[in-house]
């Protein structure tokens, strides 16, 4: 903490950072002029793992899609080309690596419920033997994967001396005699009995050098993913969370009232921690929205609300933890409410920093930092699309308010990344006296609509159980910069690269990444 502190003294002293210069890197899954997407190849997942040499992306038809650095590997060289190499900005590139089916649709016939076999979340789990694991989830059903490389056996050569290889490429090995034997049909030699080893069973004239064998050499490899553990029946809602605990055995899982605490080892048993179901459903007035364990703390773990609160909980305390040990809600201003002020408060992800100090939030219209030994309030507030607030009727009644948008941090600490409509997505430098925030498209040229003012609206999370879903014209408006803006194209889901500024982002079917 301490030494946090002198770095952030140091970095005020020496003034706000200069604002990054964001540049296309890569997209997979362009669309074409007119192309119209499919709902099952919309990305509904991203994940990069820890090392950020991996990414992964789940879509709506239950897919999971892996993707490798590559520009590590082609650079690696001796000491003195890698020296050279950081004089240099280096382009972040990836490539496909594989891809596999996750989830498939599934009818619960007790309940008369079908189960979609979207991806709702992914989460990478700890590597081993150059294996790659990693959970995901759809509504009901969490899996553990392994992804492995296996070696592709074949034969290479049959080891055979051209000068007596036949014609159709059999062996006519020296030991088969030219004269044609006649066998009985149980193998036997018509003209004599079998007596243990024949003279034609003899060592060759030739010796053991004479012999020919078959080389099996392992010239590919294939990428194999196996479902290891599937975690079922624990939900009675929708699941909106999973998240890894930092001992590497433990994970949660989250849905709507409950938090259900996981061995990765144990597949049959998961023990409840958080229940917030009121004895009378009638008494419900908030929902858990999001769940994750502290980055290094693996007794802690925060959960969002929505009605705009973050709760942190230790599990040392008890094993139900109905009590919290902080509680994070910003108190609402005398005389501000009105109808839709709830359904924007609602706090559709949490994510904490890499050093666990800090919790950033996204709420419909804000991303919100807090500082986890101050409860007080927010440390900053950053609003992503104000000039939408004056038209969060038509947001109710198109269901645009209820879009749920994720939000992330830099490895560093020093910005935080949100999306918006018209495939839009903000990035807000978090430093002492810092102004930056930037606008970027998810296009080949994020940097075409620049937009001063916050001008994206984001999605707070609203119940499954509660929400009474309203179907309307899809509407378009303008923002305050006179940019037309669109409610269809929504940008939900990204993901910063654990130790460099690189972001992935998915616009509908499509995934981009961006350097700075």
């Amino acid at each position: 903490m301490n030494g946090g502190d002198g770095a952030e003294v140091a970095s005020a002293a020496a003034g706000p950072p200069t604002p990054l210069e964001w540049k296309f890197s890569q997209v997979f899954g362009e669309r074409t002029a007119g192309e119209e997407v499919q709902d099952v190849d919309i990305i509904s997942a991203i994940e990069f793992d820890k090392s950020g040499d991996h990414l992964a992306t789940g879509d709506r038809g239950g897919r999971v899609v892996l993707f490798e650095r590559s520009d590590t590997k082609e650079h690696a060289g001796n000491r003195r080309d890698l020296e050279k190499m950081d004089y240099q900005v280096r382009h972040p590139e990836f490539r496909y690596k594989t891809e596999f089916q996750s989830h498939e649709p599934e009818f619960d016939y007790l309940k008369s419920l079908e189960i979609e076999e979207k991806i709702n979340k992914i989460r990478w789990c700890q590597t081993a033997n150059s294996s790659l694991f990693l959970l995901s989830t759809n509504d009901k059903t969490i899996k553990y994967w392994k992804v492995q490389e296996k070696k592709v056996k074949k034969i290479s050569e049959m080891n055979v001396d051209p000068s007596k290889a036949a014609g159709n490429g059999s062996v006519a090995s020296s030991s088969i005699s030219s004269t044609p034997k006649q066998y009985l049909a149980n193998g036997g030699y018509p003209d004599r009995s079998y007596n243990g080893l024949s003279n034609d069973l003899s060592v060759l004239p030739g010796g053991i050098s004479s012999l020919r064998l078959p080389v099996v050499t392992c010239s590919d490899t294939s990428l194999v993913a196996r479902c290891r553990r599937v975690y079922a029946h624990a939900h009675d809602y929708h699941i909106n969370s999973i998240s890894n605990n930092s001992d590497g055995e433990t994970f949660i899982s989250a849905d709507d009232l409950r938090i259900n605490l996981w061995n990765l080892e144990i597949s049959n048993q998961s023990f409840n921690i958080v229940d917030v179901k009121p004895t009378n459903m009638e008494d419900l007035t908030e929902v858990i929205t999001s769940a994750e364990f502290h980055p290094t703390h693996c007794n802690t773990l925060a959960y969002s609300s929505s009605k705009g609160s973050i709760r942190l909980i230790d599990l040392r305390q008890s094993a139900l933890c109905d009590s919290h040990s902080k509680l994070f809600e910003e108190q609402e201003a005398p005389g501000s409410r009105s109808f839709f002020t709830e359904i924007i408060a609602s706090v559709s992800d949490i994510k904490f920093a890499k050093d666990g100090r800090y919790i950033l939030s996204r709420d419909y219209m804000t991303l919100k930092l807090w500082d986890v030994s101050m409860d007080s309030g927010p440390v900053e507030t950053f609003q992503v699309h104000e000039y939408l607030r004056p038209k969060l009727c038509d947001l109710y009644e198109n269901d645009s308010i209820f879009d749920k948008f994720e939000c992330c941090l830099s490895g560093d600490g020093h910005r935080v990344a949100t999306g918006s409509y018209s495939n839009l997505f903000r990035v807000f430098g978090r430093a002492p006296g810092s102004t930056e925030a930037i606008t970027l498209e998810a296009s080949k040229n994020p940097m075409r609509r620049q937009i001063q003012t916050p001008a994206r609206p984001s999605r707070s999370l609203s119940s499954s159980i509660t929400r009474v879903v309203r179907r309307g014209t899809e509407s378009t408006g303008v923002d305050a910069n006179g940019n037309s803006f669109d409610f269809t194209t929504k940008l939900l889901h990204l993901a910063w690269h654990p130790s460099e500024n690189s972001i992935a982002c998915a616009a509908a079917n499509s995934l981009y990444m961006y350097y700075a």
